[in-house]
């Protein structure tokens, strides 16, 4: 197992969200991550003099980070290649969550357990969360579902609903709609940035920052 960044597959996917060709340096979310993978590699790599050096700076590392971007990934954590994480700030990830291929965080999103000790969340593939979303406990958000900014997720998700509240429910199809074109006529299902899905509404919207597709 390689410690360089650029032999790494997972970081390759998470690089490659951005659409750039390279890691956006001023993307504070990008540095957690970094270390996040770096912590990941260190860990997988051969017991020795070396590994224990490499743990070190990680500590190091993550410390800092998470200090100056409010996002706490433990290396404990497993994710899966291509995460995106819009913004920073307030991101907190419980270690024993799962995260699959391809999700996408936002500011303030707390995957935690409801107890100490307690159950963490398992997130399949291409999930999405909403600014300030909660899941606790031990749940499971389905392939391509989405959670709409400041809900409380406390029971599963079925693949690809739309969760919305405090406590969180399960949107039907057209109450996924009319929730959508209230909050923001022309932009994707709840808790998406404008502009990610085809605009198929005239009225133009505004959209997160450097956001191009998720």
């Amino acid at each position: 197992m390689t410690l360089r960044a650029h032999r790494d597959p997972d970081w390759a996917a998470d690089v490659a969200r951005w659409g750039l060709g390279r890691m956006p340096l001023r993307e504070q979310s990008m540095w957690a991550l970094w270390v996040y993978r770096y912590g990941r590699r260190v860990d997988a790599a051969p017991p020795g003099f070396a590994q224990g050096l490499h743990r070190r700076l990680h500590l190091l590392l993550h410390t800092v980070v998470e200090t100056l971007t409010g996002i706490s990934l433990p290396k404990q954590t497993r994710i899966g290649p291509g995460l995106r994480i819009w913004h920073f700030g307030g991101i907190f990830v419980n270690p024993g969550t799962v995260i699959g291929a391809g999700c996408t965080l936002r500011q303030g999103v707390t995957l935690g357990n409801r107890v100490d000790g307690g159950p963490c969340p398992v997130l399949e593939d291409g999930v999405e969360l909403g600014a300030y979303a909660q899941v606790l406990g031990g749940v499971r958000l389905g392939a391509g579902c989405k959670v709409g900014a400041m809900s409380v997720v406390l029971q599963d998700v079925p693949p690809g609903a739309t969760a919305v509240g405090n406590p969180a429910r399960i949107l039907h199809r057209g109450e996924a709609l009319r929730a959508r074109n209230d909050a923001c006529p022309g932009a994707g299902p709840v808790g998406v940035d404008a502009g990610q899905e085809q605009n198929k509404h005239p009225a133009p919207q505004e959209q997160e920052p450097g956001s191009v597709t998720l």
